[in-house]
């Protein structure tokens, strides 16, 4: 699945914020971390804070805060907000032959597929692989060291 740069923008955010969910978090952090302009950074936290998954503070210290529910947020619910998950093959070319109902089905069932995937996946469970990945990273460089 090819998600948009607003999409992955949204859920690398989304991780930061979860990441420090006690701290206020400048979009101007995550906008040089990542690459991305600020402006477009902006509409996607917009977006964010429209669902109820961060908060934006105002003024000296302020920033963004994460809000939602690691343990109840998934992938799909932050995808959602930036992806059409709906698209359909386009139309078989004339005349109709078994083979693009047959393609169609299996990509369905792999669509299917993807979208149960990405709706078990919580941020929590992220947020636990990448805490895992780091420690695995300094164990191997304790051992190489």
């Amino acid at each position: 699945m090819k998600l948009q740069k607003s999409t992955l923008l949204a859920l690398y955010s989304v991780l930061e914020f979860a990441a420090r969910p006690d701290e206020h978090i400048p979009a101007s952090e995550i906008a040089e971390k990542y690459g991305e302009s600020a402006h477009h950074l902006a509409k996607v936290l917009s977006e964010l804070v429209r669902a109820h998954i961060v908060e934006s503070v105002r003024g000296v210290g302020g920033g963004y805060r994460f809000v939602g529910n690691a343990r109840r947020l998934t992938l799909l619910n932050v995808i959602v907000l930036f992806e059409d998950l709906t698209q359909q093959l386009p139309p078989p070319p004339a005349p109709a032959s078994g083979t693009h109902e047959a393609l169609a089905r299996v990509l369905g069932e792999i669509d299917q597929i993807t979208l149960a995937t990405l709706g078990a996946v919580t941020i929590a469970t992220l947020l636990k692989d990448i805490a895992d990945g780091r420690e695995a990273l300094a164990r191997a460089e304790r051992a190489a060291g």
